[in-house]
């Protein structure tokens, strides 16, 4: 009955107030740093098993540590992304869930966190990596909060800004490693990320079609033909690429059975054209989601990890 007699004297307009989550702070913490997003991290391994170097100990150990390291620098950009946002997340209808929005974890307290987790990463890497990934985390990090304070609100920025995230994670197996990376892993690395990057966004601006304010600012200044033809490019150009890199002769010191590398090509294409599927119906959204709802999208994607560990085993 309270809340009810709260709720008949707000004033017209005014957005309800968030939900208040029951829960312990650290559960409050650790939800904030969106574990559902940890997934993305595995990125890190692409560049090691591309090589082939990714089953020896020393390789596991080094690739395991740089899973973690670069979790807890997003777990930082989120934490302090959603402690400079708690006011706006607050009118939002479902970011007002978050826990910083929802009271559960305190501003003060997630600004703490998410600044011990930036520093703790970078000099954790420089004392157990190298001076290389510790830089490479130094960057994402200054990148990452960067958006979080301007770059999110400039056009076409914020897509290039978000996609270079993905990269880094791709490439920082890599340089974990010391392995040479190809220019086309990095091109269809890239232009992957930057098709999954925009269908989400062009599947929010689907969504959120004349209902202004109930999404990110930014999405009121872009077209949905313009995100359709962001996701559509960079789909063309992360197939082309992914086709020059499947095609390198260098790299296989041993002919397999079948050409696997070459037949990977079938998967990944078969791959692009299911996920822009969802990207054409404006039901992308985020992309561990998609994968993981649809089970043809796994079923290819497993076919071609497949194929692709063959080609690398040279069976």
């Amino acid at each position: 009955m309270a809340d009810l007699a709260l709720l008949q004297r707000r004033p017209p307009g005014e957005p309800p107030p968030p939900p208040r989550r029951r829960g312990t702070l650290l559960g409050g913490l650790l939800r904030a740093t969106r574990p559902k997003q940890w997934v993305k991290n595995i990125l890190v391994l692409a560049a090691p098993a591309a090589a082939g170097r990714l089953f020896s100990r020393h390789a596991l150990t080094q690739v395991a540590l740089v899973f973690v390291l670069f979790t807890a620098c997003a777990a930082a950009v989120y934490l302090i992304n959603d402690a400079r946002d708690a006011e706006a997340d607050r009118a939002h209808p479902a970011k007002c869930r978050r826990p910083v929005a929802a009271g559960q974890v305190p501003v003060p307290v997630a600004y703490a966190a998410g600044g011990a987790l930036a520093v703790l990463g970078p000099a954790t890497a420089l004392w157990l990596a190298s001076p290389a990934v510790a830089a490479l985390l130094t960057a994402y990090l200054g990148l990452q909060l960067a958006y979080c304070v301007t770059l999110k609100h400039l056009l076409v920025v914020d897509l290039a800004v978000v996609t270079t995230g993905f990269l880094m994670r791709a490439v920082i197996g890599g340089v974990a490693l010391g392995i040479p990376l190809s220019r086309w892993f990095l091109i269809t690395t890239g232009f992957g990320a930057l098709f999954m990057v925009s269908a989400k966004r062009y599947s929010e601006a689907v969504q959120m079609a004349g209902q202004a304010g109930a999404t990110r600012a930014l999405l009121t200044e872009y077209t949905a033909g313009y995100l359709r033809f962001v996701w559509q490019l960079a789909a063309g150009v992360a197939v082309l690429a992914y086709c020059m890199w499947a095609l390198e002769a260098g790299g296989v010191p041993h002919a397999s059975v079948l050409p696997w590398r070459q037949l990977s090509m079938v998967a990944f294409i078969l791959a692009v054209l299911r996920y822009a599927v969802f990207a054409d119906r404006g039901t992308a959204g985020e992309p561990e989601d998609v994968v993981l709802r649809d089970r043809a999208l796994a079923l290819i994607g497993a076919a071609w990890l497949a194929m692709y560990a063959l080609a690398v085993a040279n069976w």
